[in-house]
């Protein structure tokens, strides 16, 4: 929508629903919707979405579609497990583990496997290993974008961002300009603290989880594997996270460094 109204040469603001709400007077209905809008939109503080290009909505789209793939194969290896167990066939915990464990499970004519059951646990590790095929090519051709793009380039050289999270983090805020700092972007993320304030007594609570919550993840994914990486290096960076990981427990340590 935001792009169909800026072709007509609008300048466009959009708002998080949320935001809006408050200004809203009476009941939910679309004159009372309409003036909350107006309203919420002229306030000098109010916080607005940054409209996405058509470069950044393809790139949004691979990984929603990688997304998607990936949830898929996480429910079709733990109902491969959970399908097993129920045979007295355990296999560990981890996708890697399924992935070795099934052809030796299917090719033991001794276990309690029948010939159904034997059969759709083939079904279901054949559809593992095509999902696999589909998100290492989703993977490759991710790899590939952020190759060609300058800010995805610079974000790969901080500590814990690859090409998946480079180019989540550029569909999500393009050049950032939106933003007034790095804070800024943490909080739109949800990365911060919720503070709950009454007079002179502040409480810093758990992050507020607001925001992108695929992009967040991602980023929290990226910091705990820079955190287990940081022990042995001396940059400015890792012996900052090397001492909040002395003074925290260690997922708090790496939600501080995301």
């Amino acid at each position: 929508w935001a792009h169909a109204i800026e072709s007509y040469g609008h300048e466009v603001k959009v708002i998080a629903p949320q935001y809006v709400v408050p200004y809203r007077k009476g009941n939910k209905n679309d004159f009372n919707d309409a003036e909350a809008i107006a309203e919420a939109s002229q306030r000098a503080n109010m916080r607005f979405v940054p409209v996405k290009n058509t470069e950044q909505q393809d790139i949004q789209l691979l990984h929603r579609i990688r997304e998607r793939r990936i949830k898929f194969r996480t429910a079709i290896i733990n109902q491969t497990r959970g399908l097993l167990a129920e045979y007295g066939i355990i296999i560990a915990r981890g996708a890697n583990q399924v992935r070795k464990a099934v052809p030796d499970i299917l090719e033991d004519a001794d276990n309690k496997l029948t010939v159904l059951s034997r059969r759709h646990i083939a079904s279901l590790y054949d559809e593992l290993t095509e999902l696999d095929k589909q998100v290492n090519a989703l993977d490759k051709e991710i790899s590939e974008l952020s190759n060609t793009k300058e800010v995805c380039q610079r974000l790969k050289t901080m500590t814990g961002i690859g090409a998946i999270i480079a180019t989540a983090f550029y569909s999500a805020i393009g050049d950032g300009k939106d933003f007034k700092n790095g804070r800024h972007v943490s909080a739109w993320l949800g990365l911060v603290a919720k503070q709950h304030t009454t007079g002179d007594n502040p409480k810093l609570k758990g992050i507020s989880k607001r925001g992108n919550t695929y992009l967040r993840t991602q980023l929290i994914n990226g910091a705990r594997a820079a955190l287990v990486k940081a022990e042995n290096k001396t940059d400015k960076v890792s012996e900052w996270a090397n001492n909040l990981r002395k003074q925290l427990p260690f997922n708090k340590a790496v939600v501080a460094l995301a």
